[in-house]
């Protein structure tokens, strides 16, 4: 049985938890604030943790029954049929840099399906929403993936110039930069959000955990774009992704074997 929801209901909220949280690591950023090490090395802070509080605390509030995935707490009511997905500092090397291109990440899930995505980079003010069927926006403005028909005339963005080569994808990612017109390392979420925007053609990420791409593929398609695994698979669960629009996809894919 089809669970029945109020999308736009989801929607607006996803806005609002992903703007209270991002505001929230504001109180931090660019200070001097101490870094603990996650178990696989990876860096975390209070704004991390205490954002992903105020977030989950909010959806709580509104939707006791729902399920709540984030990053720092693991995930609450889990196998109900609508789930939040919730990443509270996407970029946490940018973050603790004092670099302003961190995001605050929101998706929703309804029966597996993410149906609405929130990226709010809170230190620029920028923030890109999309709901399925209803569209994509950027600070309440209609936003496209814009045109770009092949790997020598795109904007091609990365997280940084080595992981690519860590998890075994070094061979296409030397050709993106090879045949790419330019190569920046405007990375993590936001890369995606400025090829939904329309500012860049192409962003790669070779490892993604699923609150780093849960948002990213209603984002995406809502702007017209693709959000893909390297398989050419439309998919937040395997671990990498691809964000381009869709006449760039068959060139890039064909560059991992697809």
């Amino acid at each position: 049985m089809s669970l029945h929801i109020n999308l736009d209901e989801l929607h607006e909220t996803a806005v609002a938890v992903a703007r209270k949280g991002g505001e929230h690591t504001l109180s931090y950023f660019g200070k001097s604030i101490d870094v603990d090490r996650k178990d696989d090395a990876t860096p975390v802070t209070a704004a991390d943790r205490e954002a992903e509080q105020i977030m989950r605390a909010e959806i709580g509030a509104r939707f006791p029954d729902h399920a709540i995935l984030g990053e720092e707490y693991g995930e609450s009511n889990p196998g109900a049929r609508v789930r939040w997905i919730l990443d509270p500092v996407d970029g946490t090397q940018s973050f603790i840099h004092g670099m302003p291109l961190y995001t605050t990440l929101v998706a929703v899930e309804v029966e597996g399906t993410p149906l609405c995505g929130v990226i709010f980079a809170p230190a620029t003010g920028e923030l890109c929403e999309a709901a399925r069927g209803r569209g994509c926006r950027m600070n309440g403005s209609a936003c496209k993936v814009r045109p770009c028909g092949s790997l020598e005339e795109a904007t091609f963005l990365s997280t940084d110039a080595v992981s690519a080569e860590d998890y075994g994808f070094g061979d296409p990612f030397r050709e993106m930069l090879d045949r790419c017109r330019i190569h920046r390392t405007w990375g993590d979420a936001y890369g995606h959000m400025m090829v939904a925007a329309g500012r860049a053609d192409l962003m790669f990420d070779p490892i993604q955990n699923l609150w780093d791409a849960a948002p990213l593929l209603p984002v995406l398609e809502e702007a017209g774009g693709a959000f893909r695994d390297v398989h050419g698979e439309a998919t937040i669960r395997t671990g990498n992704g691809i964000s381009c629009g869709k006449e760039l996809l068959p060139g890039v894919l064909k560059l991992f074997g697809g």
